[in-house]
């Protein structure tokens, strides 16, 4: 089967490619990329009519609730809503019931996204059993059964020793550690960030140091093991100066930048409602800046979601009683282009880089670029079309998020995964 991708602006920071491209898709895999290619060669031509073609975006950081949770999401309807938000490859954290940290929960997660996602699925297996901080997982048969990092997304693994053994584990095996840094004294039932909009609305707060504390332990231990760390949805200004360092002195460490993290900030919380319950929380206005600052020099490499949905009765309350979360495959790309594009933080080749290239960079797999020999991984958007976040529209059994109403521009047109559109707006 061909696929000819005609009369689109190509954007892979891959290549290095950008501007107007024709791309022939051969089986599934990228076979030549130049200015005009004939529509003879092809048994389907997609016409992309000027808008841009990218390399399907790579989801770091999401949760799809399958196993134990299928009433807030499900692989399969996780999976569409990436599909509609651009992604085709995407890391589901391990943070399930009964908890990815086997052999033969990584492959359940396998067999089952072979079965009903409609994009790539990498499993990411627990760092200790049940994610209960106390012994260690057997990272190495997880590896071999395909997981590619490792994660106690959720919460931290608060005993450094075990967790120093865990990464040189981890480091034995060739996997990521994704870190989700969070001080479990320090966050002391807080539920928003710490400061005049929590005393505002009477609500606890979370401070800065909650995360910095163990953003820097982590570091530390990655110094001395060796193991490439990537610090997940950042959210202060110092973590963005830990990640500077750390890449100063030569380490393997990378960060990456939520959309809401660099959308919004504590001000934004006008009431108190649950759909501005996230972990970790929006922060000040001065480290909002700093976020979009770190992405626009490139000390923070990856734009990831950290898609975390609910069911409705749960958000819908007080962010006392609410959990932590929201989701964010369908809106990454509209607000990184509204936000970041637009806003003058990043050009659209940096932005691909960010949400494409480098998330597939950290991971160490063949995807996220549109070279010859690549699979033919890709999604078509118009950066100009715009339209209002309205919930109701999402694939995503998780409705909660704060960016309902919100106007934005950059519209997902088609996803393909393997040549195949597994995507294509309505009209």
């Amino acid at each position: 089967m061909r696929v000819l991708v005609k009369n689109g602006y190509l954007l892979d920071p891959g290549s290095e490619r950008e501007g107007r491209f024709d791309l022939l898709i051969q089986d599934g895999v990228i076979a030549k990329a130049a200015p005009s290619l004939e529509s003879e060669e092809a048994d389907e031509v997609i016409d992309a009519d000027g808008n841009w073609v990218m390399p399907g975006f790579i989801d770091l950081h999401v949760h799809f609730r399958e196993p134990g949770y299928e009433y807030k999401e499900t692989i399969a309807t996780g999976a569409a809503a990436a599909a509609a938000g651009g992604y085709t490859t995407v890391c589901p954290m391990p943070n399930t019931n009964p908890v990815i940290d086997s052999a033969m929960m990584v492959e359940y997660l396998k067999l089952k996204a072979e079965k009903v996602s409609a994009v790539h699925v990498i499993p990411v297996g627990a760092v200790t059993k049940g994610q209960m901080g106390k012994e260690l997982a057997d990272i190495a048969e997880m590896a071999e059964a395909g997981a590619l990092a490792l994660s106690e997304d959720g919460k931290s693994v608060m005993d450094s020793g075990l967790y120093r053994e865990g990464m040189k584990a981890a480091k034995q095996a060739g996997l990521t550690v994704l870190a989700h840094c969070e001080d479990r004294a320090l966050a002391a039932g807080g539920v928003m960030n710490a400061g005049p909009a929590a005393e505002r609305l009477g609500l606890p707060g979370i401070s800065n140091a909650t995360e910095d504390v163990i953003a820097v332990r982590d570091i530390m231990l990655a110094k001395e093991t060796g193991v490439r760390l990537h610090l997940c949805h950042c959210s202060t200004r110092d973590s963005v100066t830990y990640v500077r360092l750390a890449k100063e002195a030569g380490l393997a460490v990378s960060g990456e930048v939520c959309p809401h993290h660099f959308a919004m900030c504590d001000e934004d919380i006008t009431e108190d409602d649950g759909n501005f319950k996230m972990n970790p929380p929006l922060r000040e206005r001065e480290d909002m800046e700093a976020l979009r600052e770190g992405l626009r020099d490139g000390v923070m490499d990856v734009i990831a979601t950290d898609h975390a949905p609910h069911g409705e009765a749960e958000k819908n309350q007080s962010m006392a009683k609410a959990p932590f979360g929201i989701v964010g495959l369908e809106t990454a790309f509209s607000l990184g282009v509204t936000v970041l594009v637009k806003g003058g933080y990043l050009t659209p080749m940096q932005l691909v880089e960010k949400m494409s290239r480098n998330p597939g960079r950290i991971l160490g797999i063949h995807a996220g670029c549109l070279a010859p020999g690549y699979p033919a991984d890709l999604v078509i958007a118009d950066p100009d079309r715009e339209y209002v976040i309205d919930p109701a529209d999402f694939y995503s059994k998780g409705k909660n998020t704060p960016f309902a109403g919100r106007k934005v521009s950059g519209k997902v047109l088609r996803t393909l995964v393997g040549g195949r559109t597994v995507y294509c707006a309505q009209e």
